[in-house]
């Protein structure tokens, strides 16, 4: 399916669109940068233009065509499919990786993602959340209106930030975290039981949520429904600091 373009959007070169994404009105996306398929990107969105860095260039990549070295260009951004992108969000370039998107999030009005982040997939960012380059948003994190994540801050998948909140370090996954500096304040078990966790699933997963043991030694992770399962190995795997 063809892409709908509102005539006043900049698509500059190097940007490279699938099909069916609808870019709304006065939206700028430079290259490089790749969009999946689907998405709905609203007006006055800013993709790929370069990273907040006093020591990186700043090309007009509106004008003119990436040449094709990174320190220049930036290292590209990459959209994935069925996201929608509300107003005035922005997705700016990487500085030694791709600055990443997945499929199925939802990127309310306002909010930004910095350089070098990686968002992972059926995420949502509320209005007006700012994150600082380098994080990593695990899958289905739910991040509240007007929190902020430090440089490097990781959120595990399933988590929520209250609204707010200011994020300086790791914020578990199916936790919930709210305050400034934020804390983890329980367990998100409407998350787990959307997922199909009864409570007592939820109570034994409860400890390892916390970070207070490992994972259940009787096999209880190979249990889960299969997409959560996929999650809480590769969290439990994750490498630490």
């Amino acid at each position: 399916m063809v892409n709908r373009i509102h005539p006043t959007a900049i698509i500059g070169e190097g940007v490279e669109l699938g099909e069916d994404n609808v870019i709304g009105p006065f939206t700028v996306i430079v290259g490089p940068t790749r969009v999946g398929d689907g998405n709905w990107i609203g007006p006055h969105v800013t993709i790929g233009t370069p990273a907040e860095d006093r020591g990186r260039e700043h090309p007009a990549a509106w004008e003119t065509a990436p040449n094709g070295d990174p320190d220049h260009d930036g290292h590209g951004v990459v959209i994935g499919s069925r996201n929608r992108i509300r107003e005035y969000v922005s997705v700016h370039q990487g500085t030694w990786r791709t600055t990443t998107v997945g499929d199925g999030g939802y990127f309310l009005r306002g909010s930004h993602i910095a350089h070098d982040c990686l968002v992972e997939d059926a995420v949502t960012v509320a209005s007006n959340v700012i994150t600082g380059g380098h994080c990593h948003i695990w899958s289905g994190a739910n991040l509240g209106m007007g929190a902020i994540l430090h440089q490097r801050v990781v959120i595990g998948p399933g988590a929520m930030v209250g609204m707010s909140s200011a994020v300086r370090k790791e914020v578990g996954a199916f936790t919930i975290a709210v305050g400034n500096p934020a804390r983890v304040t329980g367990v998100n078990t409407v998350g787990l039981s959307r997922r199909g966790l009864d409570e007592a699933t939820v109570e034994a997963l409860g400890p390892w949520l916390k970070g207070k043991a490992g994972l259940p030694e009787d096999g209880l992770a190979d249990r889960l429904p299969g997409d959560l399962s996929t999650l809480v190995k590769a969290w439990d795997a994750r490498p630490r600091e």
